[in-house]
């Protein structure tokens, strides 16, 4: 079976990854490791990448089972491990992604309707989007009908913010990142961790 140019570019990636140095990954985010698999942890679940092959799967019970990693997971993990910058750190700032000065007329631009779809995705179900955001191990905010901070991955938070519609506005939703978030991931990437992060959060409601 011919294969899709997802798994083609997923597969270059792996080979890409290959060529870095895993223990220079381990020191810079504390990864879990032994001598087969790097461990890392996304999105509320754990990940590990082949050390040999450079392939990353995923699973809910220590690998008991495992499940193929998608395309945007395996790009922003890959991202983040081999091209996030050297000394990259939180600035611990919040800012809305559409502020980030690299990014301006970007797809997740406030003009765009990348929110807007998935704010209407979300619309009318407060109390389960809280509930998603609670399995994910979110630690409840203030100022919104829904608040959560949330982990793309232990070191790296990120901000939801989620206002019902009523009968003058639509549905909102605001992705906050903090300042620093382009040190760990390009642009792109970024686009890949936030959409599989609502998918995340759709596939628990």
């Amino acid at each position: 079976m011919a294969q899709s140019n997802y798994e083609k570019m997923k597969n270059s990636m792996a080979d890409v990854f290959l060529h870095y140095d895993q223990e220079s990954m381990i020191q810079k985010f504390g990864l879990a490791h032994d001598e087969n698999y790097l461990y890392i942890s996304f999105v509320g679940r754990e990940y590990r990448i082949d050390r040999a092959d450079g392939q990353v799967s995923w699973s809910k019970d220590s690998f008991q089972t495992e499940e193929t990693a998608g395309y945007n997971e395996v790009m922003t993990i890959y991202d983040v491990l081999c091209y996030s910058r050297e000394n990259c750190h939180l600035a611990n700032e919040w800012v809305n992604i559409s502020s980030l000065s690299a990014v301006k007329g970007g797809s997740l631009a406030k003009e765009g309707d990348f929110f807007h779809n998935a704010g209407s995705c979300f619309d009318g179900k407060t109390a389960a989007l809280a509930c998603a955001c609670k399995k994910l191990q979110g630690r409840k905010l203030m100022r919104g009908d829904v608040a959560y901070e949330l982990d793309l991955f232990p070191f790296l938070p990120v901000c939801l913010r989620f206002w019902e519609s009523d009968d003058e506005f639509s549905a909102s939703l605001q992705i906050l990142t903090d300042k620093n978030i382009l040190d760990y991931m390009h642009y792109e990437t970024l686009m890949f961790a936030i959409t599989h992060l609502l998918h995340r959060l759709k596939e628990e409601i």
